[in-house]
């Protein structure tokens, strides 16, 4: 006899997957090896497979058996045995036993949750898609049309699966109520409890003559295009939501829904912090000593900003409404301006003399550089410098 797969194996997923990479693997699979899609050899025999991991996967308490005891924990004779039959120790629920819980979902199935109905129409799974702005792009809000690809309805067959002027039929073995009855053993003797048909999945259609375009699954892949109005203010790494922008919906759910992530560009000048915008200002120790006023950019277009007389550098000066707008408000933050004063290099002759005579008038002393270079030592042997 052949030994069974790992389940994760078989559906290709890691031991700790959610419910929700579990299930996805199941339904892209499922469609892969469906019998009325694949006509190789072995299809159906992987079929069978897939549909197996999954009925145990999917079930919270096969699931935890399996992952605790593998393929033993999932036979239905499981605990009717073997270290002392009723819980080993002699009692219902004794470790490794078969428990009230065992016998409750032997009759009842699920161990008594309620299991949501595979005919119930399911809303499509969510998308993602990132927008690149400009720095002044997320400052005044843009429209931006973007493309992506996503799960549509089928607009050959209209979602139905069944190739047109055919119609899905009623399943042969569920005959349309989407689950069958199975027997179990248990301790207390053979009972039977409902379970999702293999064969429709719970659907309880099969569809004989499958569409070309979507091969029976109802859904195609579809370029799609959406116009997207970026708000004013928003900031890098933030989001929003599009209502049925994502794929399409299971028996005729709603679409999911589309998550935009702004990327926004750093700017060259300035720096952003929600709606306070920082720049630094250079200023020559002339103007920052004497003063002035001076134009200074902001988003909104440069401003005139006074500087008074003995400014030092990394004062700062606050315009009022220059930042960026606020998302949730209708004002704008402001622009910090923050003082750098540039020491000059290069200076020629004159300004240092005129320099030198300032720092005399303060009463400070600067010692006089010569120039050593090959230049100044030729002019000092022409009588330049005495």
């Amino acid at each position: 006899m052949a030994t069974k797969r790992d389940y994760y194996e078989v559906l290709g997923v890691q031991k700790g997957a959610s419910d929700a990479e579990i299930k996805k693997a199941y339904r892209k699979l499922s469609k892969q090896y469906h019998p009325d899609i694949n006509k190789e050899a072995d299809a159906e025999e992987k079929f069978k497979e897939i549909s197996e991991a999954y009925e145990i996967l999917s079930d919270p308490q096969k699931r935890a058996a399996y992952d605790q005891y593998g393929h033993a924990g999932t036979d239905p004779n499981f605990g009717a045995g073997g270290a002392g039959g009723f819980g080993g120790a002699g009692g219902f629920g004794g470790g490794g036993g078969f428990g009230f819980e065992d016998i409750f979902e032997s009759f009842f199935g699920g161990g008594g949750s309620r299991q949501a109905d595979p005919k119930a129409p399911r809303q499509g799974a969510d998308l993602q898609y990132s927008i690149n702005l400009e720095f002044e792009e997320a400052i005044f809000g843009v429209e931006k049309d973007i493309k992506y690809n996503r799960e549509e309805t089928c607009h050959t067959c209209h979602g139905n699966g069944a190739k047109p002027g055919t119609e899905p039929e009623v399943c042969h073995k569920c005959h349309g109520s989407g689950s069958i009855n199975v027997e179990h053993q248990t301790p207390l003797g053979r009972v039977m409890s409902r379970q999702t048909c293999d064969i429709c999945h719970g659907t309880g259609k099969e569809i004989k003559d499958p569409c070309a375009t979507c091969h029976g699954t109802g859904h195609e892949k579809r370029p799609h295009t959406v116009k997207v109005k970026v708000p004013a203010g928003v900031e890098d790494g933030q989001q929003m939501r599009l209502a049925d922008q994502g794929e399409a919906g299971i028996n005729g759910g709603p679409y999911g829904d589309l998550y935009v992530v702004f990327k926004v560009k750093e700017s060259d000048i300035f720096d952003r912090d929600g709606g306070e915008i920082y720049y630094t200002l250079p200023l020559s120790f002339v103007q920052a000593a004497l003063g002035d006023e001076i134009n200074v950019p902001t988003v909104h277009g440069d401003v005139k900003l006074k500087v008074p007389a003995g400014t030092q550098t990394g004062s700062k000066f606050r315009l009022r409404g220059k930042g960026a707008p606020r998302l949730r408000g209708n004002s704008n933050g402001d622009q910090q301006v923050t003082v750098k004063i540039i020491t000059p290099k290069n200076l020629n002759e004159k300004q240092q003399e005129a320099l030198r005579a300032f720092a005399e008038a303060s009463g400070q002393t600067v010692t006089e550089q010569r120039d050593e270079s090959f230049f100044g030592k030729v002019k000092d042997a022409f009588g330049g410098k005495k």
